[in-house]
């Protein structure tokens, strides 16, 4: 487990914050148990492909919240933002996050953002029968972390009260999945991903 005032959660977080502003934590390739699993932006192999991690890198930067040309044409060309596109993970968080490091520091967004993953990893641990992780994922990128808590607590109680069958992990996930969907839905949050069309 961590340390006093949360500096060994903070450090072990660090490899996760991407230069663009995505945390990595939130991936559902980060979080997967396959062989095709990503280790995050720092220590997977598309750092070497990535534009924006060469640039912040070459400058001696963490993020691009660290440069004085923040946001860049270069940044904003490679999160879509003109055309509003999304990868494995949804990219709306990007430019917050970066503005949220900008004002608060780097420790503060990691300690924020290991909330989220735990609660995702939550998620996908105890109500996922296979295909919730992108939803859950998501859903922790862009909500706040204590309307997921409160979820998780509804479905707690559903589950002693006897409203969800424990034994069927399809209809605890399905019931999961709509109290995160309701949830957004109520916040005005899409959770869909914004894919290129082919």
């Amino acid at each position: 487990m961590g340390s006093k005032g949360g500096v060994t959660e903070v450090h072990e977080e660090k490899d996760l914050v991407g230069s663009c502003g995505l945390y990595c934590g939130l991936c559902p390739r980060y979080q997967s148990r396959a062989t095709s699993r990503c280790l995050g932006c720092h220590l997977g192999e598309q750092h070497s492909y990535c534009s924006v991690y060469r640039c912040v890198t070459k400058r001696g930067f963490t993020t691009c919240a660290e440069c004085s040309e923040y946001p860049c044409g270069r940044l904003l060309r490679v999160l879509g933002v003109e055309k509003g596109l999304d990868s494995f993970v949804s990219h709306k968080p990007a430019l917050p996050n970066l503005d949220e490091i900008k004002q608060d520091g780097l420790d503060s967004f990691l300690q924020e953002q290991r909330k989220r993953r735990l609660l995702a990893e939550h998620l996908i641990s105890n109500y996922n029968a296979g295909r919730s992780m992108t939803l859950y994922c998501t859903a922790c990128a862009l909500m706040p972390p204590r309307t997921i808590e409160r979820a998780i607590d509804k479905m707690k109680r559903s589950l002693d009260q006897g409203a969800v069958d424990e034994t069927d992990q399809k209809k605890i996930a399905k019931a999961m999945r709509k109290l995160i969907e309701e949830a957004a839905s109520d916040l005005g949050i899409d959770l869909a991903l914004r894919r290129k069309r082919r």
